[in-house]
């Protein structure tokens, strides 16, 4: 429906009007006004979308009307009605932005014709606002999808730099040199503080967010030049933690790693901010991982953290016999360097747990691993942690034992499939029964590309088949691929096909 307000100070004329326009047209909701300081009031509640205003009414003109309303309204069209087509007349209509006018008196033949056209007019814009609004939404979905997408691989594995780049101008984020790692601890079931932690974060300042991995939410934050490092992760710390009701706050912790320059590095920010939470049991809830002393006194701290970061990436390798011989050097070094035994025995709790951490990441459900008794020599602590570590690797491949063969290639093909969509690493893994991140760590190991360098190599080459069809606009194309904005679109197939959308249809139909 068209919501249109008639402005003349005749009410004989108003009522003519009002009648022939809904004998004609079954789309109108019609208001009148007597004067111009009323057409302004009813306005601003009624909010038309084409206003009819005679110029000559006493007290406020209709120019004065229209330019008072069209200032909070800019929205609004308006149709002038006047019996002096002067061209002064036409030339401050025009000044205010009027789109058309009727002479009085006129013929039902001429107004029905006049209003047709206007009311054509504004029927294609509001589908046009709409489509555009929907455009909006979608784009913003996806870039949700795609941002969670960017932090797994970042985290886990290697973004494409295609997309890294364009994801930054898309998101209209200030990417800042030094960066981050947040991770939020929530208790299971939380999920519904997700979307609110996603506003909080832009909130704050610029950030991304990826999954939700069990209880693990991590958070690539980008430092603010204007702040500490120190200030800024505590604010947005704070801040976060504000969102959660009283009766949940004590299962909640956010860890925090150290601040580094390159992307290469943000896995290390990452490891550490998870370090940070290995004791959640603090009344402050979220910690440095600088602040992390070492557990066990008497451990040199630098060389502990040299362990935690072998261990983490071992398994996150899958390297179960790098991590045997790590901590069955650590327990020599530790025995032949004369170190307390219950001592000993504390670091290697604090590494296996580093184990049971990586593992959940991948989906693995297990308990924490537990040493069920103190050891009384180091033979005895060899032997229970060996039995320990088969344990936590027998969990994991009892998780994928059922993984079929053509896992990887089910994924392919999903992905071939569903391309066009926004697709994510969560949705394939609902799809396969594996994590988001180990997904993007067998893609990467077995097809030697990341996964969203693969799904953009089945948009573009399906772009590419749809441009031999000349009807085909390439906004057309665009959003039939599967992306919402057709610069980025451009940017993305230039960067992949070394010549623009345009160059490329040029070529092929040369």
């Amino acid at each position: 429906m068209i919501k249109l307000l008639i402005v003349d100070d005749e009410q004989m004329e108003r009522d003519a009007l009002q009648a022939i326009l809904e004998k004609h047209f079954s789309n109108l909701v019609v208001k009148q006004a007597r004067n111009g300081r009323l057409a302004i009031e009813i306005a601003a509640e009624f909010q038309p979308d084409l206003v009819l205003m005679d110029i000559q009414m006493p007290g406020m003109s209709g120019f004065e009307a229209i330019e008072k309303i069209n200032h909070d309204n800019p929205h609004i069209k308006f149709v002038m009605i006047t019996a002096y087509a002067t061209f002064d007349y036409a030339r401050s209509a025009l000044k205010l932005g009027v789109i058309d006018y009727m002479v009085k008196p006129s013929k039902v033949t001429d107004i029905v014709e006049t209003m047709g056209r206007t009311l054509h007019r504004i029927e294609e814009e509001q589908k046009s606002l709409e489509k555009d609004k929907y455009q909006q939404h979608t784009l913003q979905k996806a870039m949700s999808i795609f941002e969670t997408d960017v932090v797994t691989q970042l985290l886990f594995d290697h973004v494409h730099e295609v997309h890294l780049n364009e994801l930054v101008e898309l998101l209209e984020m200030q990417m800042t040199e030094e960066k981050f790692v947040m991770s939020v601890l929530l208790p299971l079931g939380s999920e519904s503080y997700y979307t609110e932690i996603r506003e909080k974060v832009r909130e704050i300042g610029n950030g991304w967010i990826g999954a939700l991995y069990g209880r693990q939410l991590p958070i690539i934050v980008f430092k603010n030049q204007e702040q500490s490092y120190r200030a800024q992760a505590s604010l947005l710390a704070r801040e976060i933690l504000k969102l959660v009701k009283a009766d949940d706050a004590k299962d909640w912790f956010i860890g925090i790693g150290k601040v580094y320059t390159s992307l290469d590095q943000i896995r290390q920010s990452y490891q550490e901010s998870l370090l940070a939470t290995r004791d959640t049991s603090l009344p402050v809830k979220y910690r440095f991982y600088s602040d992390l002393p070492t557990l066990v006194p008497g451990i040199d701290e630098k060389m502990s953290k040299q362990y935690e970061q072998q261990v983490y990436e071992h398994i996150r390798n899958g390297e179960w016999g790098e991590v045997n011989t790590t901590l069955t050097n650590l327990i020599e070094r530790y025995e032949k360097e004369g170190n307390h035994l219950l001592k000993t025995q504390q670091h290697l709790m604090e590494l296996l747990w580093i184990v049971s951490q990586v593992l959940s990441e991948m989906g693995v459900v297990l308990d924490s691993p537990i040493y069920p008794f103190q050891a009384t020599d180091y033979r005895q602590l060899r032997a229970e942690t060996s039995h320990l570590l088969e344990r936590l690797q027998q969990s994991f491949r009892d998780h994928f034992e059922n993984m079929e063969a053509d896992t990887i290639e089910k994924i392919k093909q999903y992905i071939i499939d569903h391309a066009y969509q926004d697709i994510s690493l969560e949705e394939i893994g609902k799809v396969v029964g594996l994590s988001p991140i180990y997904i993007s760590k067998i893609f990467k190991e077995q097809l030697g590309v990341n996964y969203i360098h693969f799904l953009t190599e089945c948009r573009i080459e399906k772009a590419k088949k749809l441009m031999r069809d000349p009807e085909k606009s390439l906004k057309e194309i665009t959003f039939e691929v599967g992306y919402h904005d057709p610069n980025y679109f451009s940017k993305v197939f230039k960067k992949m096909c070394h010549a623009s959308p345009t160059e490329y249809r040029k070529n092929i139909h040369a």
